[in-house]
C-alpha cells in the first residue's frame, strides 16, 4: 500500500491538451451539456429533459443504421444488414431501460413543472416518426405537427415517396423466392402497411422449409426481434406514462394513455407474426 497518487502519464498516458484533441474536443462535450435548459426549478426537469435528449439521440443512431440496413440489403449485402439489424434491436433495448429511470419520477414530482412544458410532446417527435416511416407504418396525417420546420417535413414527406424497408424486404423475399418480383403485391408508399394474404403465403413457404430458404428464415426472425423490442418500448411508454399521469390528456393534446394503448395494436410487419399460428 501506497499514499502516493497513481500518475497515468507515467506509463505513458497523454496528460496535457494544449496542442492536442481531447475526450471532450472530439464529443463536443461543451455545446452537448449545454443543452439542457430547464423551464422550471422543479428537480426533476433535468430528468425530464435529459431522459428525452438522450432517447433522440439512440433514435439517431437507429435511424442511423436502418437506412444503412436499407441500403444493404437492396445491393444483397445481407450479412451485413443482419449486423445493423440486431443493433437496432439492441439500441430499443437501451430506450427500454431509459423508462426505469423516468419512472423514478412521481406525478407530484412532474406536475410541479408539466405547465413549462406547454404544447411540446414526445407525439411530435420527427425522428420517431421517421422510425416509423421507415419501418412500414406510414400515417401521412402524422405530417401536419411539422408543417412549421419545412426541412423536417420535407424529410418525412421524401420517406413516405419511397419504398419502406419491409418494403424492400417483401421485394427480396419475392425476388429470391421467383426470380423476379412480377406477382409482387402493388406498393402503398403513403398507407400504414396491412396485412396481406399473398405475402404471408410467400413468407410461410419460408418457414415450412427453413432449410432451402435460410436467409430469408434468418431476415423475418431479425425483423420479429427488432418489432419485439420496439413493441416493449411502446407498452412501456404507455405504462410510465399512465403511473405518472394517469387519464389526463397528453400536453401536446392527445388523448394521453388511451391514444398510446391504440398504438400498442399496430403492427410493422404483421405477416410475420401472424403465419405462426398456421405452422
Amino acid at each position: 500500500m501506497t499514499n502516493t497518487p497513481y500518475n497515468p502519464g507515467q506509463e505513458g498516458a497523454k496528460m496535457g491538451f494544449a496542442d492536442a484533441m481531447s475526450y471532450g474536443d472530439y464529443l463536443h462535450l461543451d455545446a452537448l451539456l449545454d443543452q439542457q435548459h430547464c423551464k422550471s426549478d422543479a428537480h426533476d426537469e433535468m430528468l425530464f429533459i435529459i431522459q428525452h435528449q438522450t432517447s433522440e439521440l439512440w433514435m439517431k443512431l437507429a435511424l442511423h443504421e436502418l437506412q444503412a440496413a436499407r441500403d444493404a440489403l437492396q445491393q444483397g449485402q445481407t450479412a451485413e444488414m443482419f449486423k445493423m439489424l440486431a443493433r437496432v434491436s439492441r439500441i430499443f433495448e437501451q430506450l427500454n431501460s431509459a423508462w426505469d429511470v423516468l419512472r423514478t419520477m412521481t406525478p407530484a414530482d412532474y406536475t410541479r413543472f408539466r405547465e413549462a412544458l406547454g404544447p411540446s410532446s414526445g407525439f411530435q417527435s420527427h425522428q420517431y416518426r421517421l422510425i416509423e416511416y421507415v419501418l412500414g407504418n406510414r400515417n401521412p396525417n402524422m405530417l401536419r405537427p411539422h408543417e412549421h420546420v419545412p426541412e423536417v417535413h420535407a424529410l418525412l414527406a421524401d420517406e413516405l415517396a419511397r419504398p419502406s424497408f419491409y418494403d424492400e424486404v417483401n421485394r427480396y423475399l419475392y425476388q429470391t423466392l421467383d426470380g423476379h418480383t412480377d406477382n409482387m403485391p402493388e406498393l402503398q408508399l403513403d398507407a400504414p402497411h396491412a396485412l396481406n394474404a399473398e405475402i404471408q403465403s410467400r413468407w410461410l413457404e419460408v418457414y415450412q422449409d427453413i432449410d432451402s430458404h435460410w436467409t430469408l428464415y434468418e431476415m423475418a426472425e431479425k425483423l420479429v426481434d427488432l418489432e419485439d423490442y420496439f413493441r416493449r418500448w411502446r407498452f412501456n411508454h404507455v405504462t410510465t406514462v399512465e403511473r405518472v399521469i394517469g387519464f389526463k390528456r397528453g400536453t401536446g393534446g392527445t388523448s394521453g394513455v388511451q391514444y398510446l394503448r391504440r398504438m400498442l395494436s399496430v403492427e410493422l410487419f404483421p405477416e410475420l407474426w401472424t403465419l405462426r399460428g398456421d405452422l
